[in-house]
């Protein structure tokens, strides 16, 4: 049995610095455990979602970072960025240095829509231009806003706000943090008109009530709403009767479906009870968008009634959900987007004999990659408090790591040549973002360039 203790911590690495990694460290450090944590992050910067996840017209999100600071700044724990998980190192080389190694490595694809004419040029996937426009290095650097007319396939946040962000001005949006790039490319957006389609009702829809009356705050944005949209069943009104959050995403609805036309020059349409039947297309790029209407069944679902509907859109964004990627080294549900696993132990080979280990030793998972990309990032707390008592449970039984001392992982990285961004780093990024806002009164402008966030943060490795 392994005895733990202030001078011999449970040594811990926890792979991706966002709010579910984050969240997974603070869990560790408010039990009564010692403990020893090394968060490590793809990008030169931590925060994950939140800094390339979030709409940037929404600082009371990116509020959470305050909280995530807190948390970065305690002693037991160590940052440590630009390090590609799965190239940079792998879980055998974490092994070295670790007692137990915990993923929480999100979600950054986009679903499968498989409908016809999903491959035509002016599709996209939500995700991509979400990394777009928060400023993520991996992505081009601009994006084709030639569409007049937009279609958004999808009624959860992330659909909102793609929409919201393609509806507005690039000038509403020039006082958020944006980078220059993203900045001329939406002030040259020519999109006058955004349809966002839902399969179902409005009782159905994913997005949050707060979301959903943003869309509404806009001097620049109508939101439109046909009333012949406005329908619920009995599995319906149960979902009203049963959730406030419904009941209020419903009443909002209702209230917009009813008022008279306003005057504001883009328009925001939400549509329901439309399921994408086909991208239309002609010389291999979006014309149009076909739906069938749909009808409520009784149970809150619905069925197709064999009517057709055509839009004349140019472009279509798939906002269907997002989809974890396989990790190197750890057993993966492709359909699921998950690591198979139980209450956060990863699940060893199905395939395997009946004498072989149920878990993967001593290796962990929280967040999207533990059950899917689905529900709020607070809810990523519940996953890591369970996770982690699993973790504690098993402490006893883990083989300690050979080489143990903090040092001994820093100085292997630098032996590799690997440029790593560090906790005292991000706080001088942080500045340099503040330091370009500064001038133009805006409270940060986000860098983009890899090189560039690696010379302001760790400027003697750039």
């Amino acid at each position: 049995m392994t005895e733990y203790s202030a001078t011999n911590p449970l040594r811990i690495a926890i792979v991706g610095a966002g709010p579910a990694g984050i969240y997974a460290a603070d869990a560790l450090m408010k039990s009564d455990a010692e403990v020893n944590i090394d968060l490590y992050e793809r990008m030169p910067a931590p925060f994950g979602l939140i800094r390339y996840g979030v709409a940037p017209d929404h600082p009371r999100i990116k509020g959470i970072v305050a909280a995530l600071h807190k948390v970065l700044d305690k002693p037991q724990v160590r940052l440590l960025g630009n390090i590609d998980y799965g190239t940079d190192i792998t879980l055998t080389d974490l092994r070295r240095f670790y007692d137990a190694v915990i993923f929480s490595t999100g979600a950054n694809a986009d679903r499968a829509l498989p409908v016809p004419g999903i491959d035509l040029d002016g599709s996209y996937g939500a995700a991509d231009f979400v990394s777009w426009y928060d400023g993520h290095p991996d992505v081009p650097r601009s994006w084709p806003l030639e569409a007049e007319k937009v279609a958004v396939l999808g009624v959860g946040n992330v659909a909102l706000d793609v929409a919201r962000v393609l509806a507005k001005t690039g000038d509403e949006l020039l006082p958020t943090e944006i980078p220059p790039n993203v900045y001329e490319g939406l002030r040259s957006n020519k999109a006058l008109e955004v349809h966002v389609f839902g399969r179902r009702g409005p009782a159905q829809a994913k997005f949050t009530p707060l979301e959903l009356r943003e869309l509404d705050h806009s001097p620049n944005v109508e939101v439109i709403v046909d009333p012949a949209d406005i329908d619920y069943d009995e599995g319906s009104e149960a979902a009203r009767r049963h959730s406030k959050q419904v009941d209020m995403v419903c009443n909002t609805l209702e209230q917009w479906a009813i008022r008279d036309a306003g005057d504001r020059p883009h328009k925001l349409f939400l549509h329901f009870f439309e399921s994408p039947h086909e991208i239309v297309g002609e010389d291999g790029k979006v014309t149009g968008l076909r739906t069938e209407r749909t009808e409520l069944d009784g149970t809150g679902n619905v069925k197709g009634t064999g009517a057709y509907n055509d839009w004349d859109v140019r472009a279509v964004y798939r906002a269907v959900g997002y989809l974890s990627q396989n990790i190197p080294q750890l057993p993966f549900d492709e359909q699921a987007g998950t690591v198979p696993n139980e209450a956060g132990r990863v699940l060893a080979d199905e395939n395997a004999d009946e004498h072989a280990q149920r878990f993967v030793p001593a290796t962990y998972v929280t967040g999207w990659i533990k059950r899917g990309p689905v529900g709020l990032i607070g809810h990523t707390k519940g996953d890591a408090n369970e996770t982690i008592a699993c973790l504690l449970d098993d402490a006893a039984g883990f083989t300690h790591a050979p080489e143990r001392e903090p040092e001994a992982v820093t100085t292997w990285l630098e032996s590799k040549g690997i440029p790593f961004t560090t906790w005292a780093g991000w706080y001088r990024l942080d500045a340099h973002e503040r330091s370009l806002g500064e001038p133009q009164g805006r409270e940060r402008v986000k860098v983009v360039e890899r090189h560039e966030m690696l010379a302001a943060s760790e400027p003697h490795k750039a």
